[in-house]
């Protein structure tokens, strides 16, 4: 009888040079790519996949310290953060003009915390003031905003099988606000509190990014909730709740 595994390791793990002074390491959740960027791109870029056809090779010009870095779902357009105002785009389209354009935020004093690739020719700018949805024109070289949302955001999380982006807001960062992308739309969901163990006074970011995550289980959105407690003799310090979107 063969043996039923939960988790197991790949047999061909993804090997990178590891982070140095000179070489950053990214890893995008959504294409499961693990960048490696020397000098700034300049002496090398190295990006490598589950499988050996996802793996790319090129140089960039060394336009300043990378934040973030992504290709779009089929390796068609890069998107590099430098800055917290903006985000430059490659194309890697056949016969498609390869120079960067570049794409500013459009809300006026937001810094921009990342963004994500919701399709090929789709992203979304999230900011410390909300999102922006954009399609991208690789021909044209230039970017269409789709839709905006302005609300305060403390930190995001992405679930690519979804495409759902998860907003943390308010003082103590609990109150998350998800939106769902699919097909050029962007949908506002519900939004919904996590219940804190201790509510702090005064209030200040209670509820981070470590302490939330998304998942899909028997085919249903889940974001999971680590809840932390006391430890006591009859409590082992920490439980998983769960919140289903539907």
């Amino acid at each position: 009888m063969a043996e039923e595994h939960y988790l197991e390791l790949s047999e061909n793990p993804v090997q990178f040079e590891h982070a140095s002074s000179v070489n950053n390491v990214f890893f995008d959740e959504a294409n499961k790519q693990v960048f490696a960027v020397r000098s700034g791109g300049a002496t090398g870029v190295v990006v490598k996949g589950p499988d050996d056809k996802c793996s790319v090779a090129f140089r960039m010009d060394d336009k300043g310290e990378v934040k973030c870095i992504k290709f779009s779902i089929g390796n068609k357009i890069l998107a590099v953060q430098r800055t917290l105002k903006s985000v430059d785009f490659i194309n890697f389209i056949p016969d498609y003009p390869h120079t960067e354009f570049t794409q500013e935020c459009k809300t006026k004093n937001a810094n921009i915390l990342g963004f994500c690739w919701t399709s090929w020719n789709e992203t979304v700018f999230i900011t410390d003031q909300g999102i922006e949805f954009y399609q991208v024109f690789p021909d044209k070289r230039s970017l269409k905003l789709l839709k905006s949302q302005s609300i305060n955001v403390n930190w995001y999380q992405y679930c690519p099988e979804t495409a759902v982006i998860l907003l943390s807001t308010t003082v103590q960062g609990n109150f998350l606000q998800p939106f769902a992308f699919r097909n050029g739309t962007m949908t506002k969901m519900s939004k919904f509190e996590i219940e804190l163990p201790v509510v702090p006074k005064p209030a200040k970011l209670t509820l981070s990014e470590r302490d939330i995550a998304m998942a899909t289980i028997y085919g249903q959105l889940y974001v999971m909730y680590l809840k932390h407690h006391s430890r006591t003799m009859n409590s082992p310090g920490a439980e998983v709740v769960l919140y289903h979107l539907s």
